[in-house]
């Protein structure tokens, strides 16, 4: 395999984390990843790929920062990261890359200067889309803007707007103004200074104690989905639930974000087609086999995710995939037991008495979320009830 130029598994639906023994790929000259579920960090190892001419990883789920190894890809002519959950900053190192013709970092997270030199000294607007920027008066805040050439994007913006105009809560992202043109369709959202929870689950610099993300943050985005639900004569569902989804403020406040594929459902159905589903391993069954959203799908992405952050264990792990598990019956298999084990918590977990009746009390209600068929699901409302109880508990163990 050392010797392979050409590399292409673009299109298909490969999930987890790119293998480190890409970096053995010597003699690549291009690299075609796009269109996938890969997860993780961009591997520093692709830095050490010289002959590397082309690299598209565009739409998947690569989260971190913009490897600075990438500065030693000295033939590099073309580098698409678009549709990605990359944050920090664009390395200027990149600007010395003499060979490089075209640059797409548009849709991340990413903030800070664009580096004036080299490629980036021809390169337009569209290649830095959908990052954050700062509204005059030195505001800053995070603008989503929309694919003008994906028709069905197109279409669902005067939806979303109408979710926008009607939607109020202190847990959802607040969303500042739009604005519509021939030209461009944009979100202008107020900024979430700690990210998504996603980077505070999986960054090493970054840490929630169990009480501050399983329950303080989980309560937060369960009020908001539950607002969703029941704070409107029809109800909004949101379709995309996950960790990245979820955005922390300056006080950890947690806010549910990016309503892209979210769903006003008619009064006379409580389920609508859609050809739009929301992440691979979140959503409900239902939405792959009949193409069915509902309240219940949300609940049950949400009780996913909150089995992701109880166990900080990715749905989409590969050793799960191996196992032919998938995260629901991973934690019936490892939480069956009479004795709870710390050692599926990814930190110190100190078990007493009342700690391990809360967390026994949230993997019910994760597996309460998650049942098979729709209408066997509880409700948010039930959701944000059972939450509040098991906070309860927790700050009485604190005292």
């Amino acid at each position: 395999m050392s010797g392979l130029l050409y590399l292409s598994v673009s299109q298909n639906s490969i999930e987890g984390e790119l293998p480190s023994d890409i970096g053995e790929l010597k003699a690549i000259v291009e690299l075609y990843l796009y269109n996938n579920h890969f997860s993780g960090v961009i591997l520093t190892r692709l830095g050490e790929l010289q002959n590397l001419q082309y690299i598209d990883l565009s739409n998947n789920s690569f989260f971190g920062q913009i490897p600075l190894s990438f500065a030693n890809l000295i033939s590099l002519e073309f580098l698409n990261l678009s549709l990605n959950a990359l944050s920090g900053t664009i390395p200027k190192s990149l600007e010395k890359l003499s060979y490089l013709k075209s640059i797409n970092v548009s849709f991340n997270d990413l903030e800070g200067e664009i580096p004036s030199g080299g490629v980036f000294t021809n390169s337009t607007l569209q290649s830095f889309l959908g990052n954050k920027g700062t509204l005059f008066g030195g505001t800053a805040v995070a603008i989503k803007v929309l694919d003008l050439k994906n028709e069905k994007v197109c279409k669902r913006f005067d939806t979303k707007c109408e979710v926008m105009r009607n939607v109020r809560h202190i847990n959802l992202v607040p969303v500042i103004t739009t604005c519509s043109s021939d030209y461009i369709r944009a979100f202008v959202l107020q900024i979430m200074p700690n990210g998504s929870l996603e980077n505070w689950l999986y960054k090493e610099d970054r840490h929630l104690n169990l009480h501050q993300r399983v329950v303080t943050v989980m309560l937060d985005a369960a009020m908001a989905v539950e607002y969703l639900h029941h704070g409107h004569v029809t109800p909004i569902v949101h379709c995309d639930l996950k960790p990245a989804n979820v955005l922390l403020d300056d006080d950890m406040v947690a806010h549910v974000g990016d309503f892209g594929i979210s769903k006003i459902l008619a009064i006379s159905k409580f389920m609508a087609y859609t050809e739009t589903l929301g992440t691979l391993r979140y959503i409900a069954p239902e939405y792959g086999s009949e193409g069915l959203v509902s309240a219940n799908g949300d609940v049950y992405s949400y009780g996913i995710m909150l089995m992701e952050v109880l166990t900080k264990r990715r749905p989409t792990d590969e050793k799960l995939c191996n196992e032919n598990l998938d995260l629901r019956k991973w934690i019936i298999q490892s939480f069956s037991g009479s004795m709870m084990d710390a050692n599926h918590f990814c930190e110190e977990v100190q078990i007493t008495c009342k700690t391990e009746i809360c967390i026994a009390s949230m993997i019910e209600l994760s597996l309460d979320c998650t049942k098979e068929t729709p209408e066997s699901r509880i409700t948010m409302k039930d959701v944000v009830k059972r939450l509040k109880k098991i906070n309860n508990t927790f700050l009485e163990t604190e005292k």
